[in-house]
């Protein structure tokens, strides 16, 4: 696959509602509905004259066309569509949509297309009237004279952002006409303005601001540790560095930027430093819509300048890229189904991975496999299916959590096949191993998972829980910085319990009890959470509170302390035995 898209002369056409946030104000749920509704009725207007709706995002859209004519065309059909529509609701949330149409270069990339052209469309719809459609002059100087529409010149209009004025036309039906019929569109046009590639990422100079010039190899030696951080993640493509410090002392235009480096995400920041201590910033931003995805601050005492580069390296990178993955999710949903690619599916396959139920599983598993189906060697594909196997085994019993483990294994051995220097196929496969009972096995994947990304949370958490369950002594410290890196990580409190359990293993009965209650602050509901509670807590002789949180697991999960009577997580059946120890002493 092309890692970046050329340049191309298209048609675009932005469009936004009208007073969209009164409409809110209003209702907002209603408000949301029929924006959504009025605009999924225009993608498929857009869509049966030629048109690729590309992005659709709150209360605008984006299109883009081979020919101005079925820009034109699509653009009064619907608004005459939309008018009638809104003349059928009985209440005042009526959506009244306006037009810009321009004729000019893009780039597009993981369905979304960027260039000064599409900025020249959003300014032409800012003048249009509600309900009206506005053109660019050079664009109505293409579109055929037979076609039964009006224009009106509105004259040369100053517009935002461009130095020389821009002459525009509004367009209207002519009175007594019918917009004409879409015309037969070929499947190689409509995929013209498509990619199926993944969106990049550029990490821009971090700022030296304290005002020494010599502190300039502190920020520039960030920013490449991060760069080549980012490239471990193998789920986005990272700009060369050569390509991002191009910008450096340069003030920045994020969208002109993103333009040039095609990339779809920009990260930029500053570093601050002051006698013995450094404040560095960071911010992730939409390079197409110039919205800020995440940004945090980071204050360190500056002991050892290095290990304070390292540190923040690794916190920034354990971030960005699972943000990054969330809103690509949020992105995809508003596709259509037949412009979906692979990436696409398997975004849709993360998203309901994250339910960690069997029928969203399920789901998962056929998302993955239409991906596999563009594209046959797809590892984070087969990395899926294997996760979703994989999840899928903590919820069944012993008699058939064996088979489900061997379809993740196999799904896990065509990951690593196609890409062996993934850390999530390696990751899957280990857990696969770890539910088949091949300890070394699964501790030898997750180890070299870690290698790979040493910088995933998720990874270092595994490792850690893995280490611990075999025995070694390194396990707790793992865990234990897989929650610095990612505070926030939604399976927090699963990690928690698993950190609790090895405190337990380790004798450290208080540390136990205080990850434990941590893993219930995060998720009341979680049984397993109970369960390690009250064993750390009999071991410490508060019997009668242990029984209390141990009777809340089977209200949680009916069956769960008799599922659980005969566990043994360890390789080492000495410390089995001190999680039966702790039962036996609540006397049940």
């Amino acid at each position: 696959m092309a890692e970046h898209s050329p340049r191309k002369l298209a048609v675009i056409l932005h469009a936004d509602v009208v007073g969209s946030t009164t409409l809110v104000q209003k209702n907002e749920t209603l408000a949301h509905e029929r924006i959504q509704e009025s605009f999924r009725r225009f993608s498929k207007t857009i869509e049966s004259y030629g048109g690729t709706a590309h992005e659709i995002r709150g209360d605008a859209l984006v299109a883009g066309f081979g020919r101005v004519s079925d820009s034109v065309c699509a653009a009064i059909a619907f608004q005459l569509e939309n008018s009638n529509f809104n003349t059928t609701l009985e209440d005042d949330i009526r959506p009244r949509v306006r037009i810009g149409i321009a004729m000019g270069e893009v780039v597009v990339a993981d369905n979304t297309v960027t260039g000064e052209c599409v900025v020249l469309a959003q300014r032409l719809e800012q003048i249009a009237e509600p309900g009206g459609v506005c053109i660019q002059g050079a664009a109505y100087e293409t579109v055929p004279k037979r076609l039964p529409f009006s224009y009106e010149t509105l004259g040369e209009q100053t517009l935002k952002g461009f130095e020389e004025p821009v002459k525009a036309y509004e367009i209207t039906l002519k009175a007594g006409e019918a917009v004409p019929a879409p015309e037969s569109v070929s499947r190689s046009e409509k995929l013209a303005l498509k990619t199926p590639d993944k969106p990049s990422i550029a990490v821009l100079a971090f700022t030296n601001m304290s005002g020494d010039p010599e502190q300039e190899y502190f920020s520039d030696g960030l920013t490449e540790d991060i760069i080549t951080a980012l490239t471990h993640w193998r789920s986005f493509p990272v700009i060369a560095r050569n390509s991002s410090f191009a910008y450096k002392d340069k003030p920045v235009d994020i969208i002109r930027v993103g333009q040039e480096l095609q990339a779809r995400y920009l990260l930029e920041g500053s570093v601050r430093k002051g006698a013995d201590r450094v404040r560095i910033s960071a911010q992730l931003i939409d390079a197409v819509s110039s919205h800020h995805i995440w940004a945090e601050r980071y204050d360190r005492e500056l002991a050892d300048v290095f290990e304070v580069q390292d540190e923040i390296v690794q916190r920034i990178t354990a971030t960005v890229t699972p943000e990054l993955v969330k809103a690509e999710v949020k992105r995809s949903t508003s596709k259509r189904p037949e412009d979906l690619d692979a990436w696409d599916y398997w975004l849709r396959g993360m998203a309901q991975i994250r339910e960690r139920t069997p029928a969203a599983n399920a789901k998962a598993r056929e998302l993955f496999k239409k991906a596999i189906a563009i594209q046959h060697d797809y590892s984070d594909a087969y990395a899926g299916i294997a996760r979703s196997h994989n999840h899928d085994a903590s919820h069944q019993s012993a008699e058939y959590r064996m088979e489900t483990a061997k379809q993740a294994m196999n799904a896990a051995r065509e990951a690593v096949k196609y890409d062996g220097t993934s850390s999530r196929a390696h990751h899957e496969l280990s857990t696969a191993y770890q539910w088949l009972n091949r300890h070394d096995d699964a501790l030898a994947e997750v180890k070299i998972a870690v290698d790979l990304n040493p910088n995933d949370a998720v990874g270092l958490h595994a490792l850690g829980n893995k280490s611990d369950l075999a025995g070694e002594p390194d396990g707790i410290s793992f865990m234990e910085k897989a929650q610095r890196l990612n505070p926030e990580d939604a399976q927090l409190h699963s990690h928690l319990t698993f950190l609790a359990r090895a405190y337990l293993n380790a004798g450290a009965h208080d540390d136990a009890i205080d990850r434990a209650r941590q893993a219930i602050r995060r998720s009341p509901e979680y049984a397993p959470a109970y369960y390690i509670l009250a064993i750390a807590l009999g071991r410490v002789g508060r019997r009668d509170e242990a029984r209390r949180e141990l009777s809340k697991c089977d209200v949680l999960h009916p069956g769960f302390v008799e599922s659980r009577r005969n566990w043994q997580p360890y390789v080492n059946p000495e410390s089995n035995e001190k999680l039966r120890a702790g039962l036996r002493q609540l006397e049940i």
